[in-house]
């Protein structure tokens, strides 16, 4: 199968830095190729995944991100370069909306985000011609007139973790800075349980830095800090010696990648059961969930109650890449037939 995988131009393929989207366009396009299937990526020219790249921008558009003009050349262009493909996966906003004007190629797009009132207008009104993959049922639940193709968990591979034992002795926090992802929260367990706290992620928008200035920063310490965002060998390295990921969200959340990236390092995850959260996380296997601060303190304190083999063994067992590309395959088979 000739496969076409169109990124979003805001981030490089993979990213440097912070960019949940960008790491499961790139697991995605490796995957396919690892198949033995023929791909190409449509991204931005400071993307370095190892498989054939096409582009119109030379870099990607970060300090432009959600603007019309940059996204919608980057579409433009990408649907001129793509038209010999069997099937295009398009991670894009604009594209899906585009190609109906363009093309006769069957289209499938992912919704990465949660569909809030703006997405689901755009959605319903492409979904009985463009199949959407849903990451989760609980973003799914949310839209159950719209049409969904397929629900497919993302993946990853368990080989760019290293397995750790959780010897650091600190408990780790990764996610942009915002009320929703819940730093905040984070800290008051770690100070209820006596534990140190990393945290790492996003922080580069106005409202991230008034947040973490008015409700983080106050509670920053010599045993709880902030390290700001970090490269990928970093973050990993930082999740393997944790003793547990805190992820104390309050939306709903369409899934959470670091979650499994956890799992993979072998760290128990400790988490509010909102959104997709239950869909990952196993109650007393691979981590618990909880409904207070209190509730996490107090299961930091029980968590070598989990076998952190097991954590592991999930994301070898299911949170996989082989088994994410196999099902979006599935799924492409399937719309090409029915054509």
């Amino acid at each position: 199968m000739r496969i076409a995988v169109i990124a979003p131009p805001w981030v490089p393929i993979p990213p440097p830095l912070y960019g949940g989207i960008e790491v499961v366009v790139d697991r995605l396009a490796v995957g396919f190729q690892r198949a033995g299937h023929e791909v190409l990526l449509y991204t931005t020219g400071d993307s370095t995944c190892p498989v054939p790249r096409a582009w119109a921008l030379e870099e990607s558009e970060g300090q432009r991100i959600g603007m019309a003009v940059p996204e919608l050349r980057h579409v433009m262009h990408a649907y001129d370069t793509v038209r010999d493909f069997d099937i295009v996966h398009d991670h894009t906003v604009f594209g899906p909306i585009y190609a109906e004007h363009v093309t006769n190629q069957p289209v499938v797009t992912t919704i990465h985000g949660p569909f809030n009132a703006e997405l689901t207008d755009i959605y319903e009104r492409i979904a009985h011609r463009v199949p959407i993959i849903a990451i989760s049922e609980a973003q799914r639940a949310v839209v159950p007139d719209i049409p969904i193709g397929r629900v497919i968990h993302h993946g990853i591979d368990v080989a760019d973790f290293p397995v750790g034992n959780g010897a650091g002795g600190y408990c780790l926090f990764l996610g942009r800075m915002s009320p929703d992802k819940g730093a905040h929260r984070a800290v008051m367990a770690a100070e209820k349980a006596g534990v140190p706290l990393k945290m790492i992620g996003k922080m580069r928008e106005a409202w991230e830095f008034e947040y973490f200035e008015e409700n983080v920063k106050p509670g920053l310490s010599a045993q709880i800090e902030y390290l700001g965002e970090v490269p990928h060998e970093e973050k990993v390295e930082l999740l393997a010696h944790a003793r547990a990921l805190l992820f104390p969200i309050r939306w709903n959340e369409p899934f959470g990648m670091v979650m499994i990236e956890a799992m993979a390092c072998g760290t128990p995850v400790i988490a509010y059961p909102e959104g997709a959260v239950p869909e990952v996380v196993e109650h007393g296997r691979t981590g618990f969930l909880v409904d207070s601060e209190e509730d996490m303190a107090a299961a930091i304190a029980r968590i070598d109650e989990i076998d952190r083999s097991e954590c592991r063994a999930a994301v070898e067992g299911y949170f996989s890449t082989d088994r994410m590309v196999a099902e979006h395959v599935a799924l492409f088979e399937d719309i090409l037939a029915s054509r």
